[in-house]
């Protein structure tokens, strides 16, 4: 007979935002069980966030060789060991793995079963045979998995996703990257610092949620690395054998790309299997299980964050998300998710990170916008650094309130935040011009992009006027 446990909450998926649910929950002295049937961890440690970075970073100090001349360094090619770079990836991973581990969470006084979770009925969740637990609230996180597109011949080729690249231990001869979106073009750029061939197939835009003039900074860069990017591509069929064979349609008829190693980066859906979210009246769609602001199903009892809630896939966002399921499960405050001040970045060299509205968004929303922009070689300690390649694009509204920010560059994914912050809390530019930032810093970047927004008063005759009178006493 299934055991019945009772706490108050139960999260179904041990990713970064079912951690951060019951890691809070538990802390707050809350009964809580902790249900995964696969790895602790979820996608970000194992698959996602964590390896990749770490690959990245292997890729960047290889490229540091080929690039030390400018600074009186001879430059000469890597040496490049994949099986130790390798070993590189899976020690961080190792390294990280602790702090997401059973033993842990049981120290914390999670309750952590192993086993595949499905819904019962509208307030009892099964884990095979041995569980049954009525919880109070209930939390979906299960994440999501690679959705491979419909291309013929795909399921007869042997292929790569995010969950099986980094088991690559030699580099490949010539990696075919279907996608360019961040993984693809992360891994894409990774790959070919590490000595592979790299060609990246695109159906529509690359990088499409970003900004395009931002976008196309790292566009160029992969391609003066030697990546080569098709875009607007439509692949006929794909063919197993010594070599992958891929096979695009063209204006000039078929083409064929041979390569040794083809990853599958376009594309991902949302983790529902076997969760049976019928029998708790759960609706749900293709993007995942539909929720309100404050996360919650059509089930009063179940929340969902995440991938598996439909929105944007980031492992913050899953953190945010879990944040806002403890206020309102636990303390019963209202909380509602808001897509604007959520934070994106692409880990390529030069970095892109994003937050808020676009330009073009912001022009679809508001009447009047301001455009605000500081490159990269106009700053000292990018000069120092060699990184002068890109800049910072900040959007306001025409009262000075921050809409949106864009930076592309070196540091980028780090600059962010300040502009997340103020978006957050409702800034006007105002707040980011009064900042002291330490010289000589890539920070410098945005303080300047803030004072243009006052470039214009500079010139104005009523300002002048002001300044002439004010003269006259001394």
């Amino acid at each position: 007979m299934a055991e019945l446990l009772t706490p108050d909450i139960c999260v179904i998926g041990a990713g970064s935002g079912g951690l951060s649910v019951a890691a809070a929950a538990a802390a707050f002295g809350v009964p809580v069980v902790l249900i995964e049937k696969g790895k602790m961890g979820g996608d970000c440690l194992n698959y996602g966030c964590v390896p990749s970075k770490a690959l990245l970073a292997a890729a960047k100090r290889a490229e540091a060789f080929r690039r030390a001349a400018p600074f009186g360094i001879a430059a000469q090619r890597p040496g490049v060991d994949f099986a130790r770079v390798h070993a590189h990836v899976h020690g961080v991973i190792a390294a990280i793995a602790p702090n997401h581990s059973r033993e842990r969470f049981t120290g914390l006084g999670v309750r952590v079963i192993e086993g595949a979770a499905r819904f019962k009925d509208r307030h009892t969740i099964a884990v095979g045979d041995g569980f049954e637990i009525k919880a109070r609230r209930f939390v979906v996180a299960t994440g999501s998995v690679p959705a491979p597109p419909p291309i013929p011949g795909l399921e007869q080729t042997d292929y790569l996703t995010n969950e099986t690249i980094f088991e690559l231990s030699k580099t490949p001869e010539h990696l075919i990257v279907v996608g360019a979106g961040p993984i693809g073009l992360e891994m894409a750029q990774a790959h070919r610092r590490l000595g592979a061939e790299v060609t990246v197939l695109e159906a529509a835009t690359p990088l499409a949620n970003d900004d395009p003039e931002c976008a196309a900074i790292v566009l160029d860069r992969l391609t003066r690395e030697g990546i080569v990017i098709r875009t607007g591509v439509r692949i006929v069929r794909v063919a197993p054998g010594v070599k992958i064979r891929v096979v695009l349609e063209t204006p000039a008829g078929e083409e064929t790309i041979e390569g040794s190693h083809l990853l599958i980066a376009a594309g991902r859906r949302p983790n529902l299997e076997g969760l049976d979210l019928e029998a708790a009246g759960i609706k749900h769609g293709p993007r995942g299980i539909i929720v309100n602001k404050g996360l919650r199903t059509r089930n009063r009892k179940v929340y969902a964050i995440g991938d598996v809630a439909g929105g944007l896939q980031f492992t913050h966002v899953a953190n945010y998300h879990a944040g806002l399921v403890i206020r309102n499960a636990l303390f019963r405050l209202p909380a509602r998710a808001n897509d604007d001040v959520i934070p994106w970045v692409t880990f390529t060299v030069p970095e892109l990170a994003q937050v808020g509205l676009t330009e073009a968004a912001a022009r679809e929303r508001h009447r009047t916008i301001r455009v605000l922009r500081w490159p990269y070689h106009e700053n000292d300690r990018a000069q120092t650094e060699r990184e002068t390649h890109g800049h910072i694009k900040v959007v306001t509204a025409k009262n000075g309130r921050i809409l949106g920010a864009t930076i592309v560059g070196a540091h980028a994914g780090e600059l962010i935040t300040t502009w997340a912050l103020a978006i957050s809390q409702g800034l006007k530019i105002r707040a980011l011009t009064g900042i002291i930032v330490p010289y000589p810093t890539f920070a410098e970047v945005g303080k300047r992009a803030a004072i243009t927004f006052y470039t214009n008063s500079l010139t104005s005759p009523f300002v002048r006027r002001i300044i002439a009178f004010l003269r006259r006493f001394g």
